[in-house]
């Protein structure tokens, strides 16, 4: 009898033992998720509040627009990367250090390559007594298409953005666009416009590449500056702007 009442007053125990850790086993794994949708959402808004200079939500590459050029931009293979490099600089000294001029080469071109294959057709036909097989050159007509369409879409991109612009809409945009013209207009008053293209070759070939590996203190120090150049806006807008007078716009409906 008393071992039976042992059992009776050890089974409850144990039952409540086992209704106690379960619920401090729910207790631990409700708290364990929640501390991680707390971690999640807290990364998350940290991620949300990390500034990207021009409002970037895309990796460096992508920017870009991916593929091959982005590659050679970021020297991602350095041998074709500094290839197309050298091939620039090698067409700015030939222009513009050593004044050649882009007729002249071409006709230089022209001759050599006549030259060598009258020399080989002739050469061939003595010697073998077949003539060579000359390979045909030719555009294909899609690429050609292609081409003329995308630079259609192009240009006629542009003419909507300065349509914009010119509309008045945003006086912002079109200051920066005023100020980025007249910059322009700066450098080509002091370079032409093969040493400006080159510039802005060897820009893209240098700038992206250390814009990707110090990303973060770019971004911290456009972030500052971006708030200064807005509080600053803020003064010359209450003094300028302003003060401009401007008639009602009145949105026309077709």
């Amino acid at each position: 009898m008393a071992e039976h009442s042992e059992e009776a007053s050890s089974k409850p125990e144990s039952l409540m033992e086992k209704i106690a850790e379960k619920l401090h086993g729910d207790d631990s794994s409700s708290s364990s998720d929640s501390d991680n949708e707390k971690s999640e959402s807290s990364a998350s808004s940290v991620k949300a509040k990390i500034y990207r200079l021009f409002g970037r939500e895309e990796p460096v590459h992508k920017v870009l627009g991916g593929g091959k050029p982005a590659d050679v931009f970021l020297w991602r293979n350095k041998k074709i990367s500094a290839g197309v490099l050298g091939g620039a600089t090698a067409v700015w000294v030939l222009f513009e250090l050593l004044d050649y001029h882009l007729l002249t080469l071409v006709g230089h071109c022209l001759v050599l390559s006549l030259a060598i294959l009258f020399l080989w057709s002739n050469a061939s036909t003595f010697i073998n007594k077949i003539p060579p097989h000359i390979p045909e050159v030719s555009i294909p007509e899609d690429v050609a298409i292609n081409v003329a369409l995308s630079l259609r879409y192009e240009i006629n991109r542009a003419f909507a953005v300065l349509r914009d612009i010119a509309s008045g809409r945003d006086l912002k945009k079109f200051l920066a666009v005023i100020a980025g013209l007249w910059v322009l207009s700066i450098l080509g008053s002091c370079c032409n416009f093969l040493t400006l293209f080159y510039i802005l070759f060897v820009t893209l070939h240098t700038v992206p590449v250390l814009y990707e590996k110090y990303e973060d203190k770019v971004d911290s120090f456009a972030e500052k500056a971006m708030a200064e150049i807005k509080k600053q806006y803020v003064v010359f807008d209450a003094k300028v702007l302003s003060k401009i007078p401007r008639g009602p716009l009145k949105d026309k409906k077709q």
